[in-house]
């Protein structure tokens, strides 16, 4: 009996024939799925590739029952308030000075004295000898402005001064804290509250800062007169933080929280809230106060035109007063209206763009 041997076995014939046999007919359906693909697709070539096949649909929203928080919140500053002047009410020599620069005076307190000259009738300047008589004075009293430090005194016994010269200054004890307020912002304030709350960064809880004014500079006045700030403190000086060519918002900082001059600080003014009221994105409306315009679907779905009145606003939402009713569908986005981006900035159709605070942690 005769027996073949082949070199390898199954191993060696598995090297020689199966495993080649296989790797050609992988790529063969490799191939095949390819030229499947390239050529041979599944649906039906389209008639008119150059016509598009999409449609721009606007989108739409529904006025809706909601709630509206019209809270303003402006980067702030804590500044002390600007010192007092103090000014000599008549003219004449200085008598006697009663208080030392640096001293703690309080309002009304007598700083100096002034020796004012009187004239006598011209038929009382002799006496029965024929001799002039002396002179006669008067002594007026010159009072600190307000209660602090008598923080500056520029003038010395002796001196001849002039009514209405600036004869020293109180820097008052108190502290204001004062933030910007854009022009956009100033239509949700149109009712002035009288407080704010106010966060100093890294400092102490919030609290109610009051006596809140908002002043804006006269045209041609300078930021530290008073009648074009309109913005002054207890003792009659302004804030010192009120000044400069915008419209700020300053508030007293009640005397038992601890601050100092230059922290920085978050204020939140409260311009309403108003409860189960008729709202609308800001960007479904083309205006942003008082009054806007609005498109409505109608029944055919076409969109028209309408006036609406305006109300409390958040920023994202506006309540609509008068010309929408509950479930009204209009355009989310109408011609000309703000945008809200996703950045929390807010763009005005004249391009200025304004962006709400960051919360502070």
């Amino acid at each position: 009996m005769t027996t073949i041997s082949v070199p390898g076995g199954f191993m060696g014939i598995a090297r020689t024939w199966v495993f080649p046999i296989l790797r050609i007919l992988l790529v063969a359906l490799v191939a095949a799925a390819l030229i499947k693909l390239a050529f041979f697709p599944d649906r039906p070539a389209d008639a008119s590739p150059a016509v598009p096949t999409g449609a721009i649909v606007e989108p739409r929203t529904v006025a809706a029952l909601g709630t509206i928080t019209n809270d303003v919140v402006l980067k702030a500053t804590v500044s002390a308030d600007a010192a007092v002047p103090m000014k000599a009410t008549a003219a004449g020599t200085v008598n006697k000075i009663f208080v030392a620069q640096g001293a703690t005076v309080a309002q009304g307190d007598v700083v100096f004295d002034v020796k004012v000259p009187i004239e006598r009738d011209p038929a009382d300047s002799v006496d029965a000898e024929g001799k002039p008589k002396p002179a006669i004075f008067r002594y007026v009293e010159v009072t600190a402005p307000a209660a602090g430090t008598l923080s500056s005194l520029s003038v010395i016994a002796g001196q001849e001064i002039t009514i209405g010269m600036t004869a020293g200054t109180v820097a008052p004890p108190t502290f204001s804290v004062t933030g910007t307020l854009e022009p956009a912002q100033q239509y949700r304030l149109l009712d002035r509250p009288t407080e704010a709350s106010v966060t100093i960064t890294g400092g102490p809880a919030a609290f109610t800062c009051g006596n809140l004014r908002i002043t804006t500079p006269l045209a041609g006045s300078t930021g530290s007169d008073d009648a074009g700030t309109g913005a002054s403190d207890g003792g009659g000086g302004t804030a010192s933080g009120a000044s400069g060519s915008g419209t700020t918002a300053t508030c007293s900082v009640p005397g038992d929280v601890t601050v100092f001059s230059g922290l920085a600080a978050e204020m939140t003014i409260a311009g309403g809230r108003a409860e189960n009221v008729l709202v609308v994105p800001t960007t479904a409306v083309r205006g942003a106060a008082q009054s806007g315009t609005v498109w409505v679907t109608a029944a055919d779905g076409s969109t028209e035109e309408r006036p609406v009145a305006l109300g409390l606003t958040d920023g994202t939402q506006v309540q609509i007063t008068e010309g929408l009713n509950d479930g009204d569908e209009i355009l989310e986005f109408a011609p000309g209206a703000l945008s809200v981006p996703d950045d929390g900035c807010t763009v005005y159709p004249d391009g200025s763009m304004f962006c709400d605070q960051a919360p502070t942690s």
